[in-house]
């Protein structure tokens, strides 16, 4: 949902020391972006924002500016000099994200005007602006605002792959909601799909891929702002740079760990009531990443004993082969 990792985070304040003359603040909060997830008029699902955006203000001239990491996972690194400063984007997990950053300087010259929104390889670093002081002795600042979201901005996705039903194979559950229902699914939700299970349920991986990211922490489940940040989850990224991602999970309910490799098929939590929902229901998408932190779901088929379908219809039980 990062990914929704859509509901909005909690708002968090810190002081990073630059110099005694200087200031830093942090402030991580809450976008738009997620809570995206609902499921039907009886519930809502929030996805929940992997990193919220992240703002650093630095002033002052040369002096001991320090890095900013979101989750031990999205940097910006910081090079000053007497001359002014380098920006870098490290990507500290082995695992793609799509980062978006903006900075801002007063009585600097250098560095994009407009957000900057790229992707980051595993374990990869990148220059993002090289600024200087317009003036020797002149005093300057900057700022920079950054999210991030894992995932490829452009993934290869084979659309005639099908997908499996997330469950097991002698059960099935009614749709709450489909692609473009009405109540929710619009927007970047568009192609997701919300099936009605008791809490408990085994959740199975619809593709294969190895474990983003995991939460399973929360045991609360309500409507309304700052519900999403209470949702479970099991984010698998695929070979194609695509997210798979499970959302409303019980409580300790993720059987997968982080960096474990699942397959198509594999037994990967259980299903609850937790986040921006009110009514016991999995909410499964498949995404590929956009800019500041966002994900946007694309339309994927799925397998059943029936045949294909490419569009899961509202109130149908499908059956896995």
């Amino acid at each position: 949902m990062a990914r929704h990792l859509g509901a909005a985070l909690q708002w968090v304040r810190a002081a990073i020391p630059v110099r005694p003359a200087a200031c830093a603040t942090v402030t991580q909060c809450p976008t738009a972006r997620r809570p995206r997830r609902a499921a039907v008029p009886a519930s809502r699902s929030g996805k929940l924002i992997q990193a919220g955006v992240v703002a650093v203000s630095l002033m002052g001239g040369f002096g001991h500016a320090a890095d900013h990491c979101s989750r031990d996972w999205a940097c910006i690194e910081v090079q000053e000099s007497e001359q002014g400063v380098a920006l870098f984007a490290r990507n500290m997990k082995p695992y793609p994200i799509a980062m978006t950053v903006a900075v801002s300087a007063s009585n600097m010259v250098g560095g994009s005007r407009e957000p900057i929104t790229l992707e980051l390889p595993g374990m990869s670093r990148r220059p993002l602006a090289q600024l200087r002081g317009l003036a020797e002795g002149m005093p300057w600042d900057y700022r920079y605002n950054y999210d991030w979201t894992v995932g490829s901005l452009q993934p290869d996705h084979d659309d005639d792959y099908l997908y499996r039903l997330p469950y097991a194979s002698d059960a099935s559950f009614p749709i709450l909601q489909g692609y473009g229902s009405k109540f929710s699914h619009r927007g970047l939700e568009y192609f997701t799909v919300d099936f009605r299970m008791p809490e408990g349920t085994p959740v199975h991986a619809a593709r294969d891929g190895v474990v983003a990211m995991i939460e399973e922490s929360h045991n609360k489940g309500c409507w309304g702002a700052g519900c999403g940040q209470h949702a479970n989850y099991v984010v698998i990224l695929h070979a194609d740079g695509t997210t798979g991602e499970y959302y409303h999970l019980q409580q300790n309910g993720a059987l997968v760990v982080p960096g474990e490799r699942v397959e198509r098929g594999q037994l990967i939590a259980r299903s609850g009531n937790t986040g921006n929902t009110t009514v016991p229901h999995l909410h499964f998408g498949v995404y590929r990443a956009v800019e500041w932190g966002r994900t946007q779901s694309i339309a994927v088929r799925f397998k059943t004993r029936d045949g294909m379908t490419s569009r899961p219809r509202v109130g149908t039980r499908y059956l896995n082969p």
